[in-house]
């Protein structure tokens, strides 16, 4: 390979449009892959040609930079979404959504899958974080996990479950951030009919031929309920729905979709007893504004892009949170969101 002319490569592309913060200067290399074939052909090239690989799924977990090295070659998950059933056991490529583990779990009559709805990110990224709403982890199903290890690039590694050291927003893949980056999953279901199709769900077909919902926050979430309100059309109150209705009314609410955010900056806590919102509200920081980003008037872990936000904006506020904990409480709260260093200086980990 002597050329940058390869499927899923594009050149000079403005961040802010792979993350749900719609934070992040433009990129000098950006991978799409459709497959693992095509992500194993731009690595080859990367490495050939000197480039860092960075990789993210659905951008909705992490702050780009406002200078992004132009050395780096930013690959995302988001263009890989095969899902494939067999008895019992669900394949899901890293670039599918996680809602549409929802929309999937619908169309097969189980409930496994409820608590994805409304949860922003692809399967990838959910894994990586071991999402969770409420008391439900995405890691409560699972059973393998396959991923390409960089210093074994041609190949695809699997690790079950057990090994994959799960806990609160914690998995074996943020230990090897740099090295692994997950291509699927699979996922043991708790029944499945006997005639169960996967092309039955139109709402899968679509994703697959490429009929993506949306990425940005506000058109994400409208896809989702759209979806939802659609099936009550047809079957009226259908009690299957019941888990995603209470997740739009607690979401929505919370006004989580209505600016550009990763959702909850900070991890919760638990020795402390309460949760990091909270104990922001006490502060008086929700509202507390630096630039165009802006903590939460509703919701105190909470960072939105409130028009034009820059990843400085977002960190000096980090920061401020930070102090105030570290004044008030005695301990300085981990960020949760990942932080992307670009050329200028990022935000120091406690």
């Amino acid at each position: 390979m002597t050329s940058w002319n390869l499927a899923g490569l594009r050149t000079h592309q403005a961040l802010s449009r792979y993350s749900t913060y719609e934070i992040g200067g433009e990129a000098r290399f950006v991978g799409t892959p459709h497959s693992v074939e095509q992500l194993q052909e731009l690595l080859e090239l990367a490495y050939r040609r000197g480039i860092s690989p960075i990789f993210f799924g659905g951008g909705s977990n992490l702050l780009f930079p406002d200078q992004p090295d132009p050395d780096a070659l930013f690959l995302t998950t988001r263009e890989m979404v095969e899902v494939k059933l067999e008895g019992d056991r669900l394949y899901v490529s890293a670039g599918v959504p996680m809602s549409m583990l929802a929309v999937i779990g619908y169309g097969l009559g189980i409930t496994d899958f409820d608590f994805t709805f409304l949860l922003p990110g692809t399967v990838g990224g959910g894994i990586y974080m071991n999402a969770k709403y409420f008391d439900r982890h995405i890691s409560d199903t699972l059973v393998k996990v396959h991923y390409i290890d960089l210093q074994q690039p041609g190949t695809v590694q699997t690790i079950s479950r057990e090994e994959c050291e799960f806990g609160y927003k914690q998995s074996v893949f943020q230990h090897n951030r740099t090295r692994w980056f997950i291509v699927g999953a699979e996922f043991k279901l708790s029944s499945i009919a006997q005639a169960a199709d996967l092309t039955a769900i139109p709402e899968l077909v679509a994703l697959q031929e490429g009929k993506l919902p949306s990425h940005q926050l506000p058109e994400f979430a409208s896809h989702f309920i759209t979806w939802l309100k659609t099936k009550e059309g047809l079957g009226g109150q259908d009690a299957a729905l019941t888990p995603m209705r209470k997740i739009i009314e607690d979401r929505v609410g919370k006004m989580h979709f209505s600016y550009p955010s990763c959702g909850s900056v900070f991890k919760n806590n638990y020795s402390v007893g309460e949760p990091i919102g909270k104990l922001a509200d006490r502060l008086n920081l929700k509202g507390v504004q630096r630039g165009n980003a802006r903590i939460s008037p509703v919701h105190g872990n909470v960072i939105q892009n409130v028009g034009g936000a820059t990843a400085a904006d977002v960190i000096e506020l980090i920061r401020h949170v930070q102090d105030a904990f570290d004044r008030n409480y005695g301990f300085v709260p981990e960020p949760e969101v990942v932080i992307v260093e670009g050329q200028a200086t990022q935000l120091q980990q406690e």
